[in-house]
């Protein structure tokens, strides 16, 4: 999922966020945690890390002390689209005396960072063939899209974002790179193919193997706990859907419109569909147990718009599904810290419980 494409969800969002600020019913009490909603049981402590912009894409360094997040908040980027930044999770200072750092060239966009296990870092960019920010396209022909920057290509660089050098590369697009939790893969979406596809790239070797094979747009994977399992979300379009799909994806578009998430074997095998759910479900990522999942959906308001997406829970068996934020707003990109105590999120909520479109980072304590 890319930066720009976030933002369209969110502008999408504003009306129903806006109505639905209004007219809810808020009983918090004085001394309350503003930034927590009843329904929320297994979230508390919530406490908010950016304060403007889009900030989103957050994830967790291996030890748990740090998150590298995507952000155009002019306060600490001024350059017009998103770049990568670190910070203390905890929301303390870091060592230099700031509270962010940028990591990232500063130059083109960037998207879908991660942190390696050795605490380098890994990014999305497209800097190389140009470092002005890529023309932004929302809709085609009445279609509302997200664009696939054929630019992109991941870098890997040092922690303090030294050192860049190109990682995955060639035509097309190269995006969305995860880590496998034992530090030995690295799993990305790719138009390699001429489809969007997932690959696998063997961190030692440089080896590449082709994950999916299925016409739609595979993307946004994330490892399981044990490193044995992948989740993700895909579309899987027929008919004249499929016409619609491979035509815009020769212009370097998707339609979001119908997205689910599966699972699989990390070499890709044994496929299976979690989720059956109408809309976007997207976001993917496994509770530590690896029994249930988390992801974004808004499966839930399409008599409303589908502008509203919230957090869910579900078993892998595609059983129990449970709402996890219920803030009248956007919820989404879950990840769980390595130590399973933790949940960052990203959130258009806020303290004064105001609509707005600046989207934030939250960290909260997950109880289960």
């Amino acid at each position: 999922m890319t930066s720009q494409k976030i933002k369209r969800i969110i502008l999408l969002s504003v009306i129903t966020v806006f109505t639905s600020l209004l007219i809810m019913n808020f009983t918090f009490r004085s001394g309350d945690d503003p930034l927590h909603f009843e329904g929320e049981k297994h979230l508390k402590n919530i406490k908010q890390l950016t304060f403007g912009g889009n900030n989103a894409e957050a994830y967790w360094s291996f030890d748990d002390k740090q998150l590298i997040f995507q952000s155009d908040w002019d306060k600490i980027n001024p350059q017009g689209c998103d770049q990568i930044f670190i910070m203390n999770a905890d929301g303390s200072k870091l060592s230099d005396g700031k509270e962010y750092k940028l990591v990232s060239t500063g130059k083109g966009r960037t998207t879908c960072s991660y942190f390696l296990k050795d605490g380098r870092i890994i990014y999305a960019s497209t800097h190389a063939a140009d470092e002005k920010c890529p023309e932004t396209v929302m809709f085609n022909e009445g279609r509302y899209v997200w664009p696939v920057y054929k630019d992109y290509d991941i870098y890997i660089a040092d922690a303090d974002g030294k050192n860049v050098k190109l990682l995955i590369g060639g035509p097309g697009y190269d995006a969305e790179p995860t880590v496998s939790p034992d530090g030995k893969y690295i799993i990305f979406t790719s138009t390699r193919s001429g489809d969007l596809e997932l690959y696998r790239y063997t961190i030692e070797t440089g080896e590449i193997l082709q994950l999916t094979n299925t016409l739609g747009y595979d993307g946004g994977a994330f490892f399981s706990r044990d490193s044995k399992q992948i989740v993700w979300r895909a579309s899987r379009p027929t008919g004249e859907a499929a016409k619609t799909y491979k035509e815009l994806l020769s212009q370097y578009l998707v339609e979001p419109k119908a997205l689910n998430i599966f699972v699989a074997d990390i070499d890709g095998k044994n496929v299976k569909q979690v989720t059956n759910l109408p809309g976007a479900n997207w976001a993917p990522f496994f509770h530590p147990d690896g029994k249930r999942i988390l992801f974004a959906s808004n499966h839930h308001s399409l008599e409303q718009g589908g502008r509203l997406f919230d957090i869910f829970m579900i078993n892998v068996d595609g059983t129990g599904l449970e709402q996890i934020t219920h803030s009248g707003t956007f919820d989404a990109f879950p990840m769980f810290s390595f130590d399973g105590t933790k949940l960052v999120f990203a959130s258009n909520r806020n303290a004064e419980r105001k609509p707005t479109r600046a989207t934030n980072i939250f960290v909260a304590d997950w109880v289960e």
